[in-house]
């Protein structure tokens, strides 16, 4: 007789790296079907094909379980910033590879976005701080262009780029909440060339040329 496959995955024994990595899928699904309050240590167990005490091995406790995958995605999310940023000196560019990497991030795999961008747990210091502190280091990266490529100020600069991140989040989960009502590639254009009209006006020009020839190419219009 064939044991069945949670008796299987219960009995293999896993490099502990590996493990881990198993117990954080399972609870990233079983917190963003259930949210945390509703989520049980239980049920994230048997859908990691493991007993309690080897969840408990690993993690102390539930809120542990939350806050590893906070952290995980949190620096997902920047690193997606910090490799846009860098991934071009155009700065055109760069303000659509900044939005793209929102909307990559919120239509990614299990819906990681919801633990950084919708906790239920906002009200617990340790959740609520790090939510911040990864909208500041996003901020901070995209902050650091403007002030390298404009004759503002630290704090402008800072403000500007907290809009920029702002607006990048709010619009990247309206689209996914709206069923992707706008394809994506058109979503991230249309809110990018919003944001570089607005920005643009502090002098970063690297790349206004092309984009102002995109923007009449798609108006139609040509000089006679």
């Amino acid at each position: 007789m064939t044991a069945p496959s949670d008796a299987r995955s219960r009995g293999t024994r896993l490099p502990r790296v590996r493990r881990r990595r198993q117990l954080l899928a399972a609870a990233q699904e079983v917190f963003v079907a259930r949210g945390y309050h509703a989520a049980a240590m239980d049920e994230i167990a048997d859908r990691a094909g493991v007993s309690k005490p080897v969840l408990y091995q690993h993690f102390p406790g539930k809120l542990e379980l939350y806050l590893a995958l906070l952290e995980e995605h949190s620096e997902a999310l920047v690193e997606k910033q910090r490799e846009a940023l860098e991934s071009t000196d155009d700065n055109a560019q760069r303000v659509a590879a900044s939005f793209r990497a929102y909307f990559d991030f919120v239509a990614g795999d299990g819906e990681a976005f919801r633990l950084v961008f919708e906790s239920d747990l906002r009200n617990l210091p340790a959740v609520r701080e790090k939510s911040e502190q990864t909208m500041q280091r996003c901020a901070e990266l995209i902050g650091e262009v403007i002030r390298q490529d404009t004759s503002i100020s630290d704090e402008e600069s800072h403000l500007l780029s907290i809009g920029l991140v702002g607006m990048a989040e709010t619009s990247a989960r309206y689209w996914l909440n709206n069923h992707g009502a706008v394809p994506k590639d058109a979503a991230e254009q249309l809110v990018a060339r919003l944001a570089w009209r607005g920005i643009s006006g502090w002098g970063l020009q690297r790349g206004a040329d092309e984009l102002a020839t995109e923007n009449l190419e798609s108006d139609g219009s040509t000089d006679s």
